[in-house]
């Protein structure tokens, strides 16, 4: 229990901090920052907002957990963007021929997703582990890509098809049967949840299980602990570098799916960006942990549905950026003195250990 509380430590201080700096800001600039975060707290707990948190969390956990898979090795997979976005891509065109029974139909649409997302992150294993290229340039670089790509297949002489009522362009609209309804969260509320938000949670269990009661995630966690001792005992690291890009970009893949059989039903120039890196944030707040990334989802989604609010009351919505900008330094930093506070507790708990087992021996000596 001991362990637990001082594991909720870092993040509680990293966040007490950021509202520090805030609240600095805030005065700095001319603003009350009682009266801004009284305005965000009673606006982000309305039942819309607390459902668009949800959804917003759905997508983040999915991203932040892909991202969580390459961490837990030591892997920087920056290419979550690229890799969802594409897989968006592909699944919607898929989607939208498709004319099967529902369940076969979204299982298609989610599968595609997922096959496209493992072999985009697969490029990057195979430059690391084939001509030693580091996993963060090749994904930052393939998220540019994948950008290429998806304006190059996005035209009306490939997937695109006209949007009826604007100047908008996206791909043929996914029928009834390979669309997700959603549901009502609160009362009062006139948006609907994901229902796909089911997807977050196997994918939240899938993690958990893969790290902490597999092989492959035993493997995966010595490789991030220790490369060297995890090569000495058997592990081929080359083969791990490629199974865990590929997992990393699977479960890349189905960032965009809520969006897309929950609201969208089609691939268009306004489909959700930047997810990726919100991912690698959130990840980082998590710690890595189902639970821990499923909490910093949370947070984040609550306080980008609950910003809105600030342009009505005359401050900027950025201060809100700055805000998690500075949770995710300052979680970083209080991680580490967590680390090394513990470190000097094991060290204390050995010392008095040692001198217990000692003394009898001293006193035996001295007599």
């Amino acid at each position: 229990m001991k362990k637990f509380f001082i594991s909720l430590t870092a993040p509680a201080l990293a966040f007490v901090f950021a509202i520090a700096v805030t609240w600095i800001l805030l005065i700095a600039t001319g603003h009350n920052p009682v009266s801004t975060f009284k305005s965000m707290g009673s606006y982000g707990i309305k039942p819309d907002s607390l459902t668009l948190t949800v959804n917003l969390a759905v997508t983040y956990y999915l991203s932040a957990i892909a991202v969580a898979i390459g961490f837990r090795m030591n892997l920087f997979n920056i290419g979550v963007d690229g890799q969802y976005r594409l897989a968006a891509l592909v699944a919607a065109a898929v989607g939208g021929v498709l004319h099967l029974p529902p369940v076969i139909d979204v299982a298609l649409i989610i599968l595609t997703a997922v096959v496209v997302g493992a072999i985009w992150g697969s490029i990057a294993a195979v430059l690391k582990t084939r001509r030693g290229v580091s996993e963060v340039i090749s994904t930052i670089m393939l998220n540019y890509i994948a950008t290429g790509v998806i304006a190059f297949l996005l035209t009306p002489s490939l997937l695109a098809v006209a949007v009826a009522g604007s100047s908008n362009i996206g791909t043929r609209p996914i029928p009834a049967n390979g669309q997700v309804p959603g549901f009502k969260l609160l009362a009062g509320a006139s948006e609907q949840v994901y229902g796909m938000i089911g997807l977050a949670v196997i994918v939240g269990f899938g993690y958990w299980y893969l790290l902490n009661r597999t092989r492959f995630g035993f493997d995966l966690r010595a490789s991030g602990l220790s490369a060297t001792a995890a090569v000495a005992s058997g592990v081929d690291a080359k083969k791990m570098v490629f199974r865990t890009m590929m997992l990393s970009g699977a479960v890349a893949g189905l960032v965009g799916i809520p969006t897309l059989l929950g609201i969208s039903y089609s691939y268009s120039l306004d489909f959700p960006t930047g997810l990726g890196f919100t991912g690698v944030a959130i990840a980082l707040l998590g710690r890595n942990s189902p639970i821990g990334v499923a909490f910093g989802a949370l947070l984040w989604a609550f306080l980008d549905s609950s910003r809105q609010i600030l342009d009505l009351t005359g401050v900027s919505k950025e201060i809100v950026t700055v805000m998690q900008g500075v949770a995710v330094l300052a979680v970083v930093v209080a991680y580490e003195v967590v680390r090394r506070y513990r470190v000097v507790q094991q060290q204390r708990e050995v010392g008095k250990h040692l001198g217990s087992e000692h003394a009898p021996v001293e006193a035996a000596v001295q007599s």
